[in-house]
């Protein structure tokens, strides 16, 4: 008992051996949302009905997006360290983190309560193309889920502290309980609830999220508390400090929205479709692209921090090299071979093979992106590090203006001029099934990455 709770409570403190862990736990959670997806694939398959379940996501993770990245592990940790000696907890840190805490709740509760009366109207502009009976049915969904982005932003929170005593066991654990909990959903509630056994899973999963870093936080030292003697000033300086990088996500989120706008006129089952293939996208792009990227991120605020800038470079370099040396292979593998991969993967009960090679295509098309996907991931958090948040803000702006700009010409396109149609079904070998369309989508979104 007492070697797995040394286990859970060791420091990593070298980037290579973090990154390590981090990409394995991350590719066990990998493994899991792969097998949810199988079941979603196998169970109900592109649909309407999974249609409204992929679009119900996008208001609370905008709320997320947008209110618990003021409290991001990104910005928080350095302001943090300022009021440590060492590795030593002080009062001064712990009064800050109750501050947090508690302006983060208030304000995470109200938006949520003003979500869930607005939601009609939300959800009127991320699906146009919806029939009314599938708006309404996007909206109790989306009402459900303002659960999880409370729930997720108080356990992104309590990662902080765990990132911050370079507890990576412990924070590489959530993200697998959260596909646990969904997956529960799938297996158990869905039989019983239908699809909305899926949503309720989906709040399951975000409350195993949240427990798990709580109970982390705790270990480390840091109990949050309500407060009531906050000091505005020093929130408002952190709130400054994380608005570029909190616009910069909900731009991201935004151009999300617009593709979800778009797919919505499509035929059923194009928003699945997408969300499929940029799931699956998603894996390798986690396992090395983002896991050097959060390993790298703690190493980088105290090269910075301490001023020695050449160790600062060499880490950011290291770091670079490695994920362009992972994620070069990775790529190529996903291209060559699309169509086995989502086969394995999803290719079963409902998901019949037209769904297969669309899916396959889109994967081909998202594949492309993940190395650059993967950089810009370690360059923005090297920016925050030095306490940058205006260059990636720009960044993320462009890039979320350009693929909305794109959906929306490639779109016009693809309908409208044959050749460039023929071109893309014949490139990705989709000319002989419909709903083609869609694949104009995760195209632009890679272009715009």
């Amino acid at each position: 008992m007492q070697k797995i709770l040394k286990i859970f409570s060791k420091e990593y403190g070298n980037i290579n051996q973090a990154a390590l862990l981090l990409g394995c736990f991350t590719f066990l959670s990998q493994i899991l949302a792969l097998f949810r997806d199988r079941f979603i694939a196998h169970f109900i398959g592109p649909s309407s009905g999974l249609d409204a379940y992929y679009a119900a996501f996008r208001v609370p993770d905008l709320i997320f997006i947008s209110i618990a990245s003021l409290a991001s592990i990104t910005v928080l940790i350095p302001f943090i360290l300022e009021k440590m000696k060492g590795d030593t907890v002080t009062n001064e840190a712990r009064k800050l983190l109750n501050n947090v805490f508690t302006v983060f709740f208030i304000v995470m509760i109200i938006i949520s309560i003003i979500a869930f009366f607005i939601m009609p109207y939300l959800i009127f502009f991320i699906t146009p193309g919806f029939s009314i009976a599938m708006q309404e049915k996007v909206i109790l969904f989306s009402r459900i889920m303002l659960l999880s982005p409370i729930l997720m932003g108080l356990s992104n929170l309590f990662g902080t502290i765990t990132q911050l005593f370079r507890k990576f066991f412990i924070y590489s654990l959530s993200p697998i309980f959260y596909n646990i909990g969904i997956i529960v959903g799938i297996v158990f509630l869905y039989p019983i609830f239908g699809i909305y056994g899926l949503v309720f899973g989906v709040v399951l999963g975000a409350f195993m999220h949240f427990l798990i870093q709580a109970f982390a936080s705790f270990g480390c030292g840091f109990k949050p508390r309500f407060s009531f003697n906050i000091n505005f000033k020093e929130i408002k300086k952190i709130a400054l400090m994380s608005l570029p990088r909190t616009l910069g996500l909900s731009f991201n989120n935004i151009a999300l929205i617009s593709i979800i706008a778009f797919a919505s006129y499509l035929s059923s089952g194009s928003i699945s479709i997408f969300n499929f293939s940029f799931n699956l996208q998603s894996v390798p792009l986690n396992i090395i692209g983002i896991s050097y990227a959060v390993a790298a991120f703690p190493t980088l605020v105290k090269s910075f921090n301490n001023g020695v800038k050449n160790e600062f470079k060499n880490h950011l370099k290291s770091t670079a090299r490695q994920i362009v040396f992972w994620s070069l292979p990775v790529i190529f593998l996903f291209i060559v071979l699309r169509a086995q991969i989502v086969r394995v993967i999803l290719g079963s009960g409902s998901f019949s093979w037209d769904n297969t090679r669309l899916v396959a295509a889109s994967l081909a098309i998202f594949s492309v992106s993940v190395l650059a996907q993967g950089m810009v991931a370690l360059l923005s958090r090297a920016y925050y590090a030095t306490g940058d948040t205006k260059r990636p803000l720009t960044v993320n702006l462009f890039s979320s203006i350009l693929i909305v700009i794109l959906s929306y010409l490639f779109l016009q396109i693809f309908q409208s001029i044959p050749m460039f149609r023929y071109f893309i079904e014949s490139l990705l070998k989709v000319e002989d099934i419909p709903g083609t369309e869609v694949l104009m989508l995760p195209l632009a979104y890679s272009i715009g990455t």
